[in-house]
């Protein structure tokens, strides 16, 4: 009878694994996110073998983020995105994947349904069209009380394929694709906290049409072309009667003091990172600082990373940050204050020096004598184009000329 009933177990158990399997098929699959009003936002996954093993990545455009390993949780199949606190919690076939997907938040989680399916046939348009988006958008949002804000739309159109991003006053939606048909457009992204959809109508001179941000009130935007179109940054600066030198001591992430006034930045130029685990903006600012460091912290330049995240809880920061360094490889120190990104009193806790810090991320730049010669609040990543580029020969013409002063 022992026997018997070992084998049971044995075969119930196979049952159980075999429907959380997390061995996928090579290709492409279509999925989204349905929104409570009924509004899915697609995302693409490629997954794919190397030397054995499965890789899968979320597609954006030109970009390829790789998830986490899949691992199993129960029934249920774990992808994680690769930077943020986000994954898919799903219940998994072959050419299947059926479940939530779930956000950190500073007081709950955000959780919408989720679904992919295996397909060859991404983002095929069904019509032709003569019609080109490429160029620059004046870009106005309407949200639901008729407030207003200003973007710029950076696009490129390809045939019917459309790709680029939308830059607004404090950051950017990063890399976007989509589809150009005949009269209308859409244009999304997803990256562990964006899932950002745009579906628009074209006129002759013009778009409009809805913007839909994860579970929030969809917006209305109407957008003109325009090559000169410009956004004025939320400024930040050195208050008056201060003398532009700033003072703190933090816990690195191994839970060591890391002082601004230590030895180790005396007589250099340092970068101070303002920045937080739940920024998108703030990962690709950090992609390109840590590889920055890497190539020139022998000319005497340092960075320093702030960290404002979503709570006051030490370990579950600590363990968000710690993604962040492993992801980019990152030598500097990442120091947590300690200090949360929705405390209005952020600033004169953690760098009183400063008016209200009012983007994330926010690059402060200090000469060798530690006195702040510049404070960035408009840093534009590399799914902006000429933006990324311009941001940064403006940066290393400024670190340049400040390891170059005596």
């Amino acid at each position: 009878m022992k026997s018997i009933a070992l084998i049971v177990v044995l075969f119930i158990s196979s049952v159980f694994v075999g429907n959380a399997q997390t061995n996928l098929k090579a290709g492409t699959w279509t999925a989204s996110l349905t929104r409570a009003d009924g509004h899915n936002i697609p995302i693409q996954f490629l997954v794919a073998y190397k030397k054995g093993k499965q890789e899968i990545y979320v597609v954006n455009g030109s970009e390829r983020l790789k998830t986490d390993a899949p691992v199993l949780e129960g029934d249920s199949m774990i992808i994680r995105m690769p930077v943020f606190e986000s994954y898919f919690k799903v219940k998994s076939t072959a050419t299947q994947l059926k479940g939530n997907w779930i956000k950190g938040g500073s007081i709950k989680d955000l959780i919408m349904p989720f679904e992919a399916n295996l397909s060859q046939n991404l983002r095929i348009a069904t019509k032709s069209t003569s019609q080109n988006l490429s160029g620059k958008w004046k870009i106005e949002f309407t949200k639901a009380d008729q407030s207003k804000r200003t973007a710029i739309g950076n696009l490129l159109q390809k045939g019917n394929v459309l790709s680029g991003s939308v830059l607004t006053p404090t950051g950017d939606y990063r890399f976007m694709s989509g589809l150009v048909n005949a009269g209308s457009f859409t244009l999304s992204t997803f990256d562990g906290i964006h899932a950002l959809l745009f579906e628009g109508k074209i006129k002759a001179d013009s778009i409009s049409g809805q913007f839909y941000s994860s579970a929030s009130p969809a917006e209305t935007f109407t957008a003109v072309k325009d090559e000169k179109v410009t956004l004025t940054a939320p400024l930040t600066s050195v208050k008056e009667g201060s003398d532009g030198k700033l003072a703190f001591t933090y816990l690195d992430l191994d839970g060591k003091e890391v002082s601004l006034q230590s030895d180790r930045y005396k007589g250099k130029v340092v970068v101070i990172q303002l920045m937080g685990s739940w920024c998108p903006n703030c990962m690709d600012e950090m992609a390109f600082l840590s590889d920055y460091y890497s190539k020139n912290k022998s000319r005497g330049v340092e960075v320093i990373a702030l960290a404002y995240e979503l709570t006051t809880d030490k370990d579950r920061s600590r363990k968000s940050l710690q993604r962040f360094q492993k992801q980019f490889n990152v030598e500097y120190p990442i120091l947590n204050t300690g200090v949360t990104v929705g405390d209005k009193e952020r600033t004169e806790k953690t760098l009183p020096q400063l008016t209200e810090i009012k983007v994330f991320p926010t690059s402060i730049i200090l000469d060798k004598k530690g006195v702040i010669q510049e404070i960035n609040t408009a840093f534009y990543g590399p799914g902006t184009g000429a933006y990324y580029t311009a941001y940064k020969n403006k940066f290393e013409k400024t670190i340049n000329a400040l390891v170059a002063a005596k």
